[in-house]
């Protein structure tokens, strides 16, 4: 068994919250966070507008403490659209505030960053704020990492390596997700020529190698348990150790079927069939 540290990723111990929709969980935070440290994770990740909730009863500090208690680190996510210049960079704004103030107080590792519009503005603008971003949170103890994804304006392997490359941010990188791996086409042969310093996280599922047609409620709603679906695990672990990578991996399994558990029982489902797969 590899020592490996697991990161429950928001959207896989949410419970019944949907993207895009009803995206604050039900679950009080200081109830995830022991529940996700008894099954044996390391961090757990939390969404904006759920961080938005959880102000509402709980202060950084409070927060924090409930991290200490519980041996957890804290993922922050999502920030997008901070490369434009129209009304979505007002609210842009507003979450980047809202995430870095956040992982300043809580020393979160990384924020997430990305977007879900696609379209094409210039490479130029997305490397430039994208750096300026990374300047940012380097002034506040943390990193951005890229979620590069098929409906998104970095939705390619190349894309992702012209983003970080030229950037040049010693603390910003992308996040390699498996399911988007799979679904954009990249083969793990390319993946292993990723400049190695960029990839700063990784994401764990499993799933169809062919995408169903309706490919956008397939990632919403039914991505599988790691062992439940077609995904070549052991070669992507074997791919990411050709690359060396050594930190955390999430594991971001977005599903109805997961949405519908007890809290317990999701996170020790997801802890113990995520391990099986780093079994030698």
């Amino acid at each position: 068994m590899r020592n490996v540290d697991l990161i429950g990723s928001y959207w896989t111990l949410a419970g019944k919250a949907y993207p895009h929709d009803r995206e604050e969980s039900p679950f009080d935070f200081a109830d995830r966070a022991q529940e996700a440290a008894r099954a044996g994770f390391k961090g757990i990740g939390i969404w904006h507008s759920d961080l938005e909730k959880i102000l509402t009863k709980y202060t950084h500090k409070d927060m924090k403490k409930i991290l200490d208690d519980n041996g957890l680190f804290i993922e922050l996510e999502f920030l997008t659209d901070f490369f434009y210049d129209d009304e979505r960079r007002v609210w842009s704004d507003k979450m980047r505030k809202l995430l870095l103030d956040a992982a300043e107080a809580l020393d979160a590792p990384h924020i997430k960053a990305g977007d879900f519009a696609g379209g094409e503005p210039p490479m130029s603008l997305v490397i430039d704020e994208f750096g300026k971003l990374c300047d940012q949170a380097k002034q506040r103890g943390t990193k951005i990492l890229y979620e590069f994804i098929p409906f998104s304006v970095i939705n390619t392997f190349d894309k992702a390596k012209q983003l970080v490359e030229g950037a040049a941010a010693d603390n910003g990188g992308v996040i390699v997700d498996l399911w988007h791996v799979v679904s954009i086409g990249i083969s793990y042969d390319q993946l292993a020529t990723f400049p190695a310093k960029y990839v700063l996280g990784v994401e764990l599922n499993d799933g169809p190698l062919k995408m169903p047609e309706d490919w956008r409620n397939e990632t919403i709603n039914h991505r599988r348990l790691l062992g439940e679906g077609e995904f070549d695990i052991p070669g992507f672990l074997n791919c990411l150790d050709k690359l060396g990578y050594d930190g955390p991996f999430g594991v971001e399994i977005l599903s109805a079927k997961l949405r519908e558990l007890p809290l317990r029982e999701c996170c020790e489902t997801v802890y113990s069939t995520t391990m099986a797969a780093f079994a030698d």
